[in-house]
């Protein structure tokens, strides 16, 4: 970020308060900023977990492991950080340390790799990427959570629709992420383009520039005037509404209905050394979505700096970004256009489906990213549904628990209105 830059935005914090949202837990090292998987692939990281790390397998003989959990301080982390705050994983017998915040996706990825966590929640198309570009036996499990994104705008903007966004800067949060393929589906279906270019580049009227900014970074950047907008995760919504001047101009699970978001992963290996275990694992973690489907303010305040502190933002912000939805605003703005919708602002509905899983490889092929993408041609969608997800305990943990399968299906069909 320039120095100019810098200074605009430190102008804006002391105007709205978005030094709140910086806080030393959410910031992210400038030097992290693009997509780095690459780069840990390169130098054997993701060779790494081929075996299974020491980390994992560290229990003597006999023992079972200790649950290590890592996360973003993001919404999405929600099911997990429930289980574990309303002691689950401790009735259901299972060792767990605190679960650990980590400030940047590339920093999760690698300490899951190196065995660092065993039970971690990523971006759906991350581990998409891990399995089948790098060979990593990564699984997922569940669902972490679906919705609970959106895209957000300069209130003063004068953007009004996907269509007023040509020749505008937009951030993305990574390229492998639902937001940038949603945001991407967007924008094509009202005959824009997406290009990935300097942001001081000229623009045509019909290109819209994508660049990675992180998250913690995205409200007072647009505060500041310094972006046009940017797509992302929960509570930055939120906190860009309240703290950044910015509007709601489409919800993301208002574009494809309870879309898939955050998964949750662990690494194949371990979870064939130890099913039973595993079950249980899996097991806390729906019960967990369960309790935050049906009691999404008090979760909100739980999770927050005011509650138990798993989320530096403060409950307002969290509570907003959790239950804020079915709203005349957002009705009459257009951001939430289907009201009729099953949606909320964020949901927790741990069964990951096979058609959303298939529909997102699909779309992962029409989606401009940067770096090598050629493990995406010929990757078969069937093939992906099959063998990226492990069903097996999810589905055992729903017999237990039927009351967190609140959509009341197993199976499914895709519906998207861009």
């Amino acid at each position: 970020m320039s120095t100019r830059r810098n200074s605009e935005c430190q102008r804006h914090h002391s105007r709205c308060g978005c030094d709140e949202i910086l806080s030393a837990d959410y910031r992210i090292q400038t030097d992290r900023r693009r997509f780095l998987l690459d780069g840990l692939a390169a130098v054997g990281g993701l060779a790494a977990g081929l075996t299974l790390p020491m980390g994992l397998a560290g229990a003597q003989d006999g023992e079972e492991p200790v649950l290590r959990i890592g996360y973003l301080p993001i919404t999405d982390a929600t099911s997990l950080l429930t289980a574990h705050a309303l002691g689950y994983f401790e009735d259901e017998g299972v060792k767990t340390e605190a679960p650990e915040l980590i400030r940047s996706w590339s920093s999760l990825v690698e300490g899951f790799v190196r065995g660092r966590f065993s039970l971690v929640h990523l971006l759906k198309p991350v581990p998409i990427w891990m399995r089948y570009n790098n060979d990593f036996p990564v699984k997922v499990m569940a669902w972490a959570h679906i919705n609970g994104s959106g895209l957000v705008v300069g209130g003063n903007s004068g953007i009004e629709s996907f269509a007023d966004l040509g020749g505008k800067q937009i951030a993305v949060p990574y390229w492998y992420s639902i937001h940038n393929t949603l945001l991407q589906m967007g924008l094509r279906n009202v005959g824009l383009r997406p290009v990935i270019r300097r942001q001081e580049d000229a623009l045509a009227d019909d290109e819209v520039n994508l660049f990675i900014l992180p998250p913690p970074e995205m409200p007072a950047s647009l505060g500041a005037g310094q972006i046009d907008g940017y797509i992302v995760a929960e509570p930055f919504n939120a906190a860009g509404e309240l703290l950044a001047g910015g509007r709601l101009l489409r919800f993301t699970g208002d574009m494809w209905e309870n879309h898939p978001c955050c998964v949750v992963c662990m690494n194949e290996n371990q979870v064939n050394a130890n099913p039973e275990w595993t079950q249980r694992v899996i097991n806390a973690v729906v019960r967990g979505a369960e309790y935050a489907q049906q009691n999404k303010g008090e979760v909100a305040e739980l999770l927050s700096r005011d509650g138990q502190g798993y989320l530096p933002m403060p409950a307002d912000v969290v509570r907003r970004a959790m239950t804020h939805y079915d709203q005349a605003e957002y009705r009459d703005s257009g951001a939430l256009s289907h009201p009729d919708w099953r949606v909320g602002r964020i949901d927790f509905s741990p069964y990951p489906y096979p058609s959303a899983t298939k529909r997102l490889v699909t779309e992962m092929n029409q989606t401009l990213v940067e770096g090598d993408t050629t493990f995406l041609q010929g990757l078969d969608p069937e093939f992906v549904a099959d063998d990226l997800v492990d069903y097996r305990f999810v589905e055992e943990a729903l017999r237990q628990n039927p009351g967190a399968n609140y959509l009341n299906e197993l199976t499914r069909e895709e519906r998207i209105q861009l």
